[in-house]
C-alpha cells in the first residue's frame, strides 16, 4: 500500500489553521462590506479560450487545463501529435481550465450580467484558484484570494478607496511593518518609450517585475537575455537610483524621464496621494515605486502591491487598473481597477511574527464529561442550557476514565468542564472545573453559566 500524500503546492489545514482562516476571511469581509462591496462567486472552471491570452507568454503557461471527458485523445490531430506541438494539443484535448485568478473570471461575469448589476459595480469575491507555479515558501499551486474591484468608473476616488481598503483591512488583521507600493503603467510605459523600448513593452516590464527576486544585475541579466542593448539596460538601472519619496520623487522621474506617459501617469499619483492624505494615509505606508510592474498584461493605470518589511515572503497583495478587460468579452469601454488579498502569504506573514490573537483554535467554551448511564439525562439538560446561553458546547461521548476525558479536555483547549456525578445529579448541582488552574466549584447550573460566561 502506497503511503498517502497530496500535490506539491497544494496543503491540508488543521482545525486550528482552519479557525485562524476562517478569522482573516472574517476581518476581509467585514473590511469589505463596510465599503460598500457586494459578494459574488464564479465557476472554479471557465472556458480555457477565457483565460487564454489573458496574463501574459508566463502566465498562460502556469493555467492548469482540465482534459475533455471521455476519450480525450480522440480529437487531436495527427499532425500535432507528431509535431509534438504541446500547445496546440492542449486547446485539442482540454477545453475548460482552473481559474487562475479572479479578474478575467469577474470581467466575463459583468460582461453576462450587465443587465442585472448596478454601474458602477462594487464586487468582493474570496476563492480558491490555481496556478502551475514551482511551489516554495509562500508560493503554492492552490491557494485562495480575496478581491475587491469597482468597474463602470475611471475616477481617482476609485483608486484611492481601494488604497485606503489595503490600510484598513491590514491593520485590522494586525498585520506589521506593510508598504502599499504604487506605480502606473503609464509611467513605465513612458520610461521604456524614453529609452526606444516601443514594440516589446511587455518584455521589457516582465524584466523589471523580476528586480524583487533577483536584484537590480539580475534584472540587467534577464534584459540582456531578452535582447535589450546596453543602453536599455543602463536607463533601466537608473529606475532604481536613489531619489526623494512620494511627490518629490514623482516630480523627480518625471523631469529624468520626460514624455507623456511619465507626465500622465505621475499627474494621476500626485492626485491620488493629496487625497490619500486627506483619508489620513502617507509615509511610511503609502510608497511610491516606480519601478513596480506586476507582470499582468492587462494593467493600463495604477498599480498596486503590498509587502511586508522583513517578512518571511513576497507580495501579500497586488492589482490595479484595466481600461477595457471586458472588451475582449464583447463588452468595449467598460474601466475598471481592483485589487487582491493573498490570504495564505497574508497567514505566513501573521505566523512569522506571531500576531494571531489568542484563543483562535479554541472550538469549544465548555465540556461535559459523561459519568454514566444514571446521570446522562441530567448532563444532556444541562448541556441544552449551556447551548441556549450561546456557549459551544460538547457532551463527551462514552463514559470513559476521567483520565481519558480530561485529556481530551485539555486535547481540545477547553476552558471549562462540567461534571455531573451522582452526588451532583442527588443535590441538582453541578461541579466546574476551570482547567487553567484546576479551581473547582459546584453549585446551580445558572450559577455556573455565569462564571463560564465572566
Amino acid at each position: 500500500m502506497s503511503k498517502p500524500s497530496i500535490p506539491k503546492g497544494t496543503r491540508d489545514f488543521t482545525p486550528t489553521v482552519m479557525a485562524r482562516r476562517q478569522w482573516i476571511f472574517s476581518v476581509l469581509r467585514n473590511a469589505f462590506e463596510r465599503r460598500g462591496f457586494q459578494p459574488i462567486e464564479t465557476p472554479a472552471m471557465e472556458a480555457l479560450t477565457t483565460l487564454t491570452g489573458k496574463y501574459g507568454e508566463e502566465g498562460d503557461q502556469l493555467i492548469f487545463k482540465i482534459l475533455n471527458n471521455g476519450d480525450f485523445l480522440g480529437k487531436a490531430q495527427e499532425e500535432t501529435l507528431a509535431a509534438k506541438d504541446s500547445k496546440a494539443l492542449g486547446f485539442q484535448i482540454s477545453k475548460k481550465a482552473l481559474r487562475y485568478d479572479l479578474t478575467v473570471p469577474f470581467a466575463r461575469f459583468v460582461t453576462m450580467h450587465r443587465n442585472d448589476i448596478p454601474m458602477p459595480f462594487k464586487r468582493y469575491q474570496m476563492q480558491t484558484v490555481w496556478r502551475g507555479d514551482r511551489p516554495g515558501k509562500g508560493r503554492y499551486q492552490e491557494f485562495v484570494q480575496c478581491d475587491a474591484d469597482i468597474i463602470g468608473s475611471t475616477g481617482v476616488l476609485c483608486e484611492l478607496e481601494l488604497v485606503c481598503l489595503f490600510h484598513e483591512a491590514l491593520s485590522a488583521l494586525k498585520v506589521p511593518h506593510y508598504r502599499i507600493l504604487v506605480n502606473d503603467r503609464r509611467i513605465l510605459a513612458g520610461i521604456a518609450a524614453h529609452l526606444g523600448v516601443t514594440d516589446r513593452l511587455v518584455d521589457w516590464t516582465v524584466a523589471v517585475d523580476k528586480v524583487d527576486k533577483v536584484g537590480v544585475d539580475g534584472m540587467c541579466n534577464e534584459l540582456d537575455q531578452r535582447g535589450f542593448g546596453a543602453a536599455v539596460q543602463e536607463g533601466t538601472r537608473a529606475l532604481f537610483a536613489d531619489r526623494p519619496e512620494g511627490l518629490e520623487g514623482m516630480a523627480a522621474l518625471a523631469e529624468q524621464f520626460p514624455t507623456a506617459g511619465v507626465r500622465e501617469g505621475t499627474a494621476a499619483l500626485s492626485t491620488l496621494w493629496g487625497l490619500a492624505a486627506a483619508e489620513g494615509l502617507g509615509a511610511p505606508e503609502l510608497v511610491f515605486a516606480p519601478g513596480l510592474a506586476r507582470g499582468l498584461d492587462y494593467y493600463t493605470g495604477a498599480i498596486f502591491e503590498v509587502q511586508v518589511v522583513d517578512g518571511p515572503v513576497g507580495s501579500i497583495c497586488g492589482g490595479g487598473r484595466y481600461d477595457d478587460l471586458t472588451g475582449i468579452f464583447g463588452m468595449p469601454g467598460v474601466s475598471g481597477v481592483g485589487i487582491s488579498f493573498g490570504a495564505d502569504r497574508i497567514y505566513d506573514v501573521l505566523e512569522h511574527f506571531q500576531a494571531f490573537p489568542e484563543g483562535l483554535g479554541v472550538g469549544l467554551d465548555v465540556l461535559l464529561l459523561h459519568m454514566g448511564e444514571e446521570t446522562l439525562g441530567q448532563v444532556l439538560s444541562a448541556a441544552s442550557l449551556c447551548r441556549e446561553a450561546g456557549l459551544r458546547t460538547e457532551v463527551y461521548p462514552d463514559a470513559a476514565k476521567l483520565k481519558r476525558q480530561f485529556k481530551y479536555a485539555d486535547d481540545r483547549g477547553v476552558p471549562f468542564v462540567l461534571v455531573i456525578g451522582s452526588d451532583e445529579a442527588a443535590a441538582g448541582a453541578v461541579t466546574l472545573r476551570n482547567m487553567a488552574d484546576g479551581v473547582q466549584w459546584t453549585g446551580k447550573v445558572q450559577e455556573a453559566l455565569g462564571r463560564i460566561r465572566n
